[in-house]
């Protein structure tokens, strides 16, 4: 994967992949939502769900036009809880999760002052997790929705030497209902686990349904200019995602939330809303068999996007407590740990079509940064390893080329002989490389086995958050942003430059070898935009490349002198 011609076709196969990508996403018609029978899912509405006659299976979201009431303005008090690697505010109206910042991640590099916020309820980057009671249709007792006002016993908690830290909120009516809603926090644990205590002091059952959901407007993405181009947020896909042990993980882009809108009702999944490196998802128990949903919201501050799990009927006798249990994940997508928290969520690190090459390449780095404590020595680590698995198919391909390369001035006289008659040029190649028993296409299978490999690198390093404003050496302190100072452009630019001289052009179009030539020029500036960390691949991959094709050309050169 060495030579210029190599590297043009990967130019063009990656061109032409993006291009299959966009073109998914304007053309291709949206598959049918599968729905619970009886149930027609509904994409605008008031983001309170309807509970459905007591006894009955939960109702979608119901269909209603703008009112204020599809949003809920925060209270002016808040509950403020630290963890090691959280930083939550909760909001006592509803008892919602209305702020999160991941503390070991900050927004640039080293400023941990400024930490990633992932939830938050300003109305520019709105992003929250809901939750609520609501009664069945017909009920003369009320239940706390997520607009319900809870009281809490303080203002501020915080873990400081505890593993484990709980922050409570109750709710009282005077129809004779209350819940204590509980959430606990654990030491370097992005779990928050929410338990809610109904209890039941009045005369009559009560029945009615949990429900858990996530608001949001799109993430903003700077996609202005050079800096917009080489931002790799924009190629990362942004959306809602919900998992359910039959139909596997399942994406939901925000601009197809009209088109495609979801109800399905499953045990042992969770609902999801992803953005670049970070999510936050609701995790149901994993016996409750929840009905999902999501919804377009028209509120005052504009369009907002909904998906949500609603509970089964829950139904409590007079004088008894029930508790309802749920966890909410608000952080990294760490792939090697969240499989743990519950199945299939480590696939919200999506490497699209090459995930079964992805996952082992990422699982390989992994072990190499644990053996070197630095994802540019693991990115190099990781070369040497596809080099040698790819060893013998290399040797072949460069033991072509130096054979075609000593071929070049018997080729050039078939040129001069034959002129523009292009079919007896071609005839007399064909016959030249038969009796040399040269193969020119001897060097096209590994090429065509790395360039998958390829791809797959590119999207580990656009989705592991391992590697996010990971630094390598000097100059390059992120390796998932472009080099500051171009020096690896440069450096793959003058590799190719290298690779040249050694790559037979004899026979080729004159337009073809100067097209050629400036290739080193036109992929300098285009990896002068890719992430450091994929120069920093292909760099190496090629300065190694370019030595083994060296030396097997002196070898080759060296038996030709010591025979004559």
């Amino acid at each position: 994967m060495t030579s210029t011609r190599n590297i043009l076709l990967i130019a063009l196969l990656f061109i032409s992949y993006l291009l299959w990508m966009q073109w998914q996403e304007d053309y291709v018609q949206p598959a049918t939502a599968i729905a619970t029978p009886g149930v027609v899912p509904s994409t605008t509405g008031a983001d309170v769900p309807e509970a459905a006659a007591d006894g009955a299976a939960p109702k979608a979201t119901t269909v209603a036009p703008p009112t204020a009431s599809s949003t809920v303005t925060p209270s002016a008090q808040r509950i403020i809880v630290d963890t090691d690697v959280l930083r939550v505010e909760i909001d006592p109206r509803g008892g919602n999760v209305i702020a999160a910042d991941l503390l070991a991640y900050p927004q640039q590099p080293k400023d941990f002052a400024h930490p990633v916020r992932l939830l938050d309820a300003a109305d520019a980057s709105f992003f929250v997790a809901q939750s609520g009671l609501i009664s069945v249709q017909g009920s003369a007792i009320a239940a706390p929705d997520h607009q319900a006002m809870f009281k809490a016993e303080r203002n501020a908690y915080s873990l400081g030497k505890d593993d484990t830290l709980e922050v409570p909120l109750t709710w009282t009516d005077p129809s004779g209902l209350s819940v204590r809603k509980v959430f606990v926090f654990k030491r370097a644990s992005y779990v928050i686990d929410q338990r809610e205590e109904i209890a039941n002091a009045s005369t009559t059952s009560w029945s009615g349904n949990a429900y858990r959901q996530l608001q949001r407007v799109p993430p903003i993405v700077d996609t202005k200019g050079i800096k917009g181009y080489s931002n790799t947020e924009r190629y990362s896909f942004a959306g809602a995602a919900v998992y359910s042990p039959t139909d596997k993980f399942q994406k939901l882009k925000f601009d197809n939330f009209q088109k495609e809108p979801l109800h399905k009702s499953f045990e042992g999944g969770w609902a999801a809303m992803l953005q670049h490196y970070f999510f936050a998802a609701w995790i149901p128990a994993s016996t409750e068999r929840d009905d999902y949903s999501t919804g377009l919201l028209q509120t005052p501050q504009g369009t907002r996007y909904l998906v949500r799990a609603q509970s089964p009927t829950i139904t409590i006798p007079p004088g008894e407590t029930k508790v309802d249990n749920a966890r909410l994940y608000v952080g990294p997508k760490l792939q090697s740990t969240l499989d743990q928290v519950a199945p299939g969520l480590a696939l919200t690190v999506d490497y699209g079509m090459f995930t079964v090459i992805a996952e082992p390449l990422h699982w390989l780095l992994n072990q190499f940064h644990k053996l070197t404590g630095n994802w540019g020595f693991a990115i190099i680590l990781l070369v040497l390893v596809i080099k040698a698995a790819f060893f013998k198919l290399s040797e072949a391909q460069f033991r072509s080329g130096a054979k075609m390369r000593k071929l070049q001035p018997r080729v050039a006289a078939l040129k001069e002989r034959y002129g523009d008659d292009r079919t007896k040029m071609n005839t007399a190649m064909m016959e030249l490389y038969q009796k040399e028993k040269v193969n020119p296409v001897a060097g096209c299978l590994p090429m065509v086995i790395q360039i998958p490999v390829f791809f797959a690198l590119y999207w580990v390093l656009l989705e592991s958050v391992e590697l996010r404003q990971a630094p390598f050496i000097g100059w390059i302190q992120n390796l998932t942003a472009p080099d500051p100072y171009f020096v690896l452009p440069v450096l793959n630019g003058l590799v190719m430059i290298a690779t040249q001289f050694l790559t037979p052009m004899a026979g080729m179009d004159p337009t073809q070898a100067k097209m050629m030539k400036i290739m080193p020029v036109v992929f300098g500036v285009l990896f002068a935009f890719f992430p450091a960390g994929l120069v920093l691949y292909y760099v190496v991959n090629g300065g190694l490349g370019l030595l083994q094709q060296w030396i097997i050309t002196r070898r080759i050169d060296a038996g030709d002198k010591a025979k004559a």
